[in-house]
């Protein structure tokens, strides 16, 4: 424990710091700091709190629903030579849109999803709802740059499961920003500097935010069911069994009798029995985990866990100051091309796009960040990356977590 709320695994002074800013709230009944935690805008990846009323804009995150979902197929690892997992991240690579502001080229993209016509986009007015309409229809089942991937994996019985990780891309991010500035007394579509933006479900504002955060939800979760069937398409498998979640989201949940608000800012929901997909970094095992039998640990953690094996140097740490336009080095980082090359080459990982920023040694060891969150959860497949595919080196994505 650190001060009232429960911290798992060790955490720089920064990272404690905004945590407890976040404890310290009147609107706060209950916080956790998961094992991966590290600084974000306001409250930290790696953040969960329980609220009374009350929604933090920024605490839910610019990538609204960012989540993971892994798809198991009834393929085999030993039927793919290296060769073939090549050419299975090339199509992948061509077939898959990742980088900033793409749009989605397939000719099967779901731009007519029913969810375009939910009644949540009325929340907004009309120009900036036709707007953001438009953008989204056109993002949808795209991947983004950043952390943000599609994997091929393989279990420890050498089944193949397919693992993505991207949000709700523009359309989250336009409605944290439009959020946050009306919290500021701004209007739509103004631009404000990061700030919580704690909202009050009982006032109109805080019911139109909630609603659509539950449908940057729902496009979050189309985008990532589309991936995930068009890339097990790709490997000419069918899916077997399915695991799916949002780690940047507000829920309506009940802790300790009371009804409240809970936040999970980087963190995945880990109720008993409930399962998730946590992936590791570039080249490194991920994991199938559930939550555990209810316990003291468990519920102090708010039922929550890690969503992946959290950062331990910035993006500019690990791959130098570099020049966005040209891809030129302005100031060298503490990662080098040799040293991701030596990580994934003996582990035979194909890996198309990533850059520096993104190698394994910019994060923790997910096997590490899991024993630090104790009994509150259990695993029930490692998976090992075959093939990883991410954005290219040098493309900046404004929509990431």
């Amino acid at each position: 424990m650190t001060g009232d709320y429960p911290v798992f695994g060790t955490h720089d002074a920064n990272t404690l710091s905004q945590m407890a800013a976040i404890a310290a709230r009147p609107e706060t009944v209950r916080a956790a700091l998961m094992a991966d935690g590290h600084l974000g805008y306001e409250m930290p990846i790696g953040g969960v709190a329980a609220f009374r009323g009350h929604v933090p804009v920024a605490g839910v995150g610019f990538d609204i629903a960012c989540g993971n979902c892994a798809a198991l197929t009834d393929l085999r690892a030993h039927d793919l030579t290296h060769d073939d997992l090549g050419l299975i991240g090339d199509e992948i690579q061509r077939v898959v849109s990742f980088g900033v502001g793409r749009t989605n080229p397939a000719d099967d993209a779901p731009m007519d999803d029913p969810l375009f016509d939910a009644s949540s986009w009325r929340v907004m007015p009309e120009i900036r709802r036709e707007e953001l309409r438009q953008k989204a229809r056109h993002q949808l089942g795209t991947v983004g740059s950043g952390n943000h991937y599609v994997d091929v994996l393989a279990d420890e019985a050498g089944r193949i499961w397919v693992g993505v990780h991207f949000g709700s891309r523009g359309l989250g991010h336009s409605i944290a920003s439009d959020f946050l500035a009306l919290s500021a007394g701004r209007s739509w579509g103004d631009r404000v500097p990061e700030h919580l933006g704690m909202l009050d479900l009982a006032a109109p504002i805080g019911t139109d935010y909630w609603e659509l955060m539950t449908l940057a939800g729902e496009y979050a979760h189309v985008g990532r069911e589309w991936v995930v069937e068009k890339v097990v398409g790709i490997l000419g498998g069918h899916i077997t069994d399915k695991v799916h979640n949002h780690h940047n989201f507000g829920w309506r949940e009940e802790h300790g009798g009371e009804s409240l608000i809970v936040v999970r800012k980087g963190a995945t929901p880990a109720f008993p029995g409930q399962r998730g997909f946590v992936g590791g970094s570039m080249g490194d095992d991920a994991v199938i985990l559930r939550g555990a039998p209810a316990s003291s640990a468990s519920e102090t953690a708010l039922f929550s866990t890690v969503h992946g094996a959290g950062r331990v140097m910035s993006r500019t740490e690990a791959r130098g100051k570099v020049n966005r336009k040209t891809g030129a080095v302005i100031r060298p980082g503490k990662v080098t091309q040799e040293m991701l090359t030596d990580w994934l080459g003996p582990r035979g990982v194909v890996l198309r796009g990533g850059g520096l920023d993104e190698a394994p040694q910019a994060y923790r060891r997910l096997p590490d960040v899991l024993a630090a969150q104790g009994e509150t959860v259990v695993v029930e497949h490692t998976l090992t990356p075959v093939v990883v595919v991410m954005a290219g080196a040098n493309e900046f994505d404004p929509y990431k977590d």
